[in-house]
């Protein structure tokens, strides 16, 4: 049996990272991969390797990633160590950009697509309180939303209330999946 690769999307400011804190914290035998991206660390938020340009290109050149893409001016990649935990039988929560869903589907026919939103004025409350845009670069944000692709087993989440009932919905909803084929 193989594990789930749950990739977890949605707008900026929805609580992508919070909610799958929290659903780790809750279960602990989910993985929460480790991405690779081109930023410095910084305290709180998701758990990521930090990597310059050159490290980068050097370790997709090697095919160290099993899934790669560039969004916001930074590059993000997911090792494939991190997911040998799906031949474990373990299922693995990564945040991927909405714009490698298809790759991520035809590469994992176990994909789970976990969709995180919260209102609007909530995103732009915590857009605001990460101090890392201006305030237009956060209104940008909030309007520019892509559609997900077609054909992918999606969960939607609202993450408007409270982190606990979000990540017990998220949880409760992966659980139902888990029947489905």
């Amino acid at each position: 049996m193989s594990g789930r690769l749950i990739a977890v999307v949605g707008p900026s400011g929805a609580g992508k990272d919070s909610v799958a804190a929290a659903m780790v914290a809750r279960r602990p035998a989910l993985h929460w991969v480790r991405r690779v991206v081109t930023r410095p660390a910084e305290p709180g938020g998701e758990p990521f390797v930090p990597a310059t340009e050159a490290e980068f290109a050097r370790a997709e050149a090697g095919g160290a990633f099993a899934l790669a893409w560039r969004a916001h001016g930074l590059a993000y990649g997911v090792p494939r160590a991190e997911l040998a935990c799906l031949g474990a039988g373990r299922d693995a929560l990564v945040n991927l950009s909405r714009g490698v869903l298809g790759e991520a589907q035809a590469r994992f026919p176990s994909l789970v697509v976990l969709h995180v939103t919260a209102r609007p004025e909530l995103r732009a409350q915590r857009l605001a309180a990460r101090g890392r845009e201006s305030m237009d670069d956060i209104a940008a944000r909030l309007v520019r939303e892509a559609p997900l692709p077609e054909g992918l087993r999606v969960v939607r989440i609202d993450n408007s209330t409270t982190l606990a009932a979000a990540a017990g919905a998220a949880l409760a909803a992966l659980d139902s999946q888990e029947a489905l084929p």
